[in-house]
This record gives structure tokens, sequence and C-alpha cells, in this order.
């Protein structure tokens, strides 16, 4: 199996050729650490030596697929990795990182997307990569003259280092991943999964309210094809005490594999069609669109299901003060203008937030979680500390 043939990518700033990246890939990560796919570990193969110790890598990513994939010892890791990339992306005018020099990122993105594919491209830029990049992929890449997803794969894996793709069914990621002989992460696969949007979530969560355990999070809106919310539960219930209110129109209702999944994993759960007392009861409101694109011909239920559950400034007067509201973005109608003002409508953080994770992900798939070069860390340094004085001198 492809998968199982990836072999260790060099550390940054070696100027190796693009192939010696795609040899079967040796593991640099001790038998403890998390492979992050299925939670397998990984460990040292037969013949090979450790990394210098200013090089060790103690995780490496194999391929982001979906949500289920990661434990909370992975998470934990990613969302650390994260906070130094916030660092990173403020310093990169100043010191432009190197981690990723060399490497070049394809994206395929056979759905329209604005937040998701600029975020892959800035992230993979913002640490010195490269981007190749094709919009609407269904329509304008040979997909059109019906070529296979992986043909198209086997392809564009001899032109790049990692694959970023969304695609229109269910389950095509899990297929580009077992064709490539270079890491894949979905960007979203049909109504299936978004796991980075996940991630993103939780790391937001986490950063807004201050702890992912014993939270209350109610998911409003389109949670049959939702492929955002699906992701979100999953990955939500890695962590304890959770309960999570489903808040939908009939028709587009989370469904019983989520559902099943959630009960397996001891995660309470209830079906309520009350928005204002879900509200009043949670910590966050994760709030999404009606997708008129999953409804096919049925406009009739598209326009019976669209509008019943608006985030608005009743919604905000029963919220609690250290709630958040959140929304994967694109919003319709669905979360009213007047929320942005308020502190607690955290959507477009969260947006800038995806920049951060991606840039983790992208840094964990292709070098490790290695440390910066000492001039970079130099220069975050130097960076963080006028940060601070800045802020002492303001307050």
């Amino acid at each position: 199996m492809a998968v199982a043939a990836r072999a260790a990518l060099p550390l940054p700033h070696l100027s190796l050729p693009s192939t010696s990246r795609r040899s079967p890939r040796l593991s640099l990560t001790p038998s403890s650490a998390p492979r992050l796919r299925g939670g397998a570990a990984t460990s040292v193969a037969a013949g090979t030596s450790a990394a210098p110790q200013q090089h060790q890598v103690t995780t490496r990513l194999g391929d982001v697929i979906e949500a289920q994939q990661f434990d909370r010892d992975a998470l934990n890791e990613i969302f650390e990795v994260a906070r130094e990339m916030e660092a990173v992306e403020r310093g990169s005018h100043g010191a432009p990182s190197r981690v990723l020099e060399g490497y070049l990122m394809a994206t395929l993105f056979y759905e329209p997307s604005t937040r998701t594919r600029l975020s892959f491209e800035a992230a993979m830029r913002r640490l010195g990569g490269e981007v190749l990049t094709t919009e609407n992929a269904r329509e304008f890449s040979s997909a059109a003259k019906g070529e296979t997803l992986e043909d198209t794969i086997r392809t564009v894996e001899g032109y790049s280092d990692i694959i970023v793709l969304r695609h229109f069914e269910s389950g095509a990621a899990r297929r580009a991943a077992d064709t490539a002989n270079i890491p894949v992460i979905n960007a979203g696969d049909g109504p299936g999964q978004h796991p980075t949007q996940a991630l993103l979530d939780v790391y937001t969560i986490k950063r807004e309210i201050g702890t992912l355990d014993g939270i209350k999070l109610g998911l409003v809106g389109d949670l049959a094809n939702g492929r955002t919310v699906r992701s979100l539960a999953y990955l939500i219930a890695k962590y304890q005490n959770i309960k999570i209110y489903f808040v939908s129109p009939d028709v587009v209702k989370m469904k019983d594999d989520i559902k099943d999944y959630l009960n397996s994993k001891g995660v309470e759960w209830e079906e309520s069609s009350d928005l204002l007392e879900v509200a009043s009861k949670c910590d966050v409101i994760y709030q999404t669109r009606i997708q008129k694109e999953r409804f096919g011909e049925r406009i009739d239920l598209y326009e019976a299901a669209r509008g019943k559950y608006i985030v608005d400034k009743k919604v905000l007067d029963v919220l609690p003060k250290h709630a958040v509201i959140m929304h994967p973005l694109p919003r319709l109608d669905e979360v009213t203008v007047e929320v942005d003002s308020d502190p607690r409508a955290a959507y477009f953080r969260q947006a800038k937030n995806g920049l951060y994770i991606r840039m983790a992900l992208l840094k964990l798939l292709l070098v490790g979680n290695k440390s910066l070069d000492p001039c970079e860390n130099a220069a975050l340094f130097c960076m963080a500390n006028v940060h601070v004085q800045i802020l002492v001198h303001v307050t």
C-alpha cells in the first residue's frame, strides 16, 4: 500500500532534489510518539539512526483524512505548534520563515473555496514554501475530459511534495491517500468530512473558552450535509464531560452514524427545536448555513429549511457572557450582521486560526516537529519582546 511505503522526508534547508522526498519514508519518531494516522505508534525503522538531538522529530503526520484519526496527545502537539505559528506569522514581514523552503504544495479544489484554499496557500508561503494551484478543478482540469482522480493524483504527486484536496465525493480523500506516495490533506470531501476545519474549530474553542473538557456545544443548521459539524463532533468527542445539542430543521437533522459514534464514546447529546433555550445553556453556539448545493432539484426542501434558525440579537440576549458564536463561513442570513460587533462573535477570529492550524499541519507533515532554526528563533524572540513592550507601554 502506498501509505505504508512512505518515508521520512528530509529536514528543511537541505538542497535535495524533490525525488528524494518521495523515497520510502523512514520514521524519525520515537516509538512512544503517535503516528497521527489511526493512532498507531511508529518506531524507528531498523538500520536507521536517530536524528541529532537538535533536529529530533517528535511527531510526523502521514495524511490528514478524517477527524477521528487524532488522539488527544496528537491534538495537543498540533495546537502547540499552531501557537508557535502565530508568532511565525506575526514576524513574517521582518524575518520570513524558511522552514518549508524548497517544498511545493499542490492544491486541487474540485469545489469552490475561499478560506480553506487561501489559508492553505498563505500557510505554505508564510513558511517559505511554494504553491501550485488549480481552482474549480472539476471544470478546468483533465477531470473535465474524464480523467480519474487516481490518475490525477499520480500525475500531480510528480510535481509536488504534498497535496491538498477538496472534492465533491465523500471518500475521495481516502482514495487519493491510498494512491499517493506523498502526504494528502483532506480539505473537504463532499458531505463527508473536513478535518482541518475541525482542528481549527477545536483550537478556537480552546483559545476562546480556555478549556475543552466539560463544555456544552450547540450545533445549529444543516447537520445532515455539513461536513464541518460532522468532523467537529468526531473531534470534540476526544474530550471529557462534553454535551452536544443538535438544533436543525427536520430535513437536515444530524445523521445516525454521528449519534452512534457519540454514544460509543459516552458523549451526551440531545436534539432540540428551541435555539434560544439551547443558547442559554451553551459555551459555544456553532451555526452553519443550509447548503443549497446539497439539495439538488429539491429547492422546496431547501426553502423550507433556510431561515428557520437564525443567530441574532435575541440569541445574544440569552447567551452566557463567556460563550462564543462560531461559524465555518460563508454565511448567508443565518447570523445577522448586528452580531458581528459583539465580542462573543468569534467566527472571523476562527477563520484566522485556520491559518495557524494549517501552518502547523504543513510543518508536521513535511518536516516534523523540529525546532525552528536559531535565526528564526532569535527573530521571533525579538518580535515577541517588542510586542510585549508595546503592550506594556500602551497599558
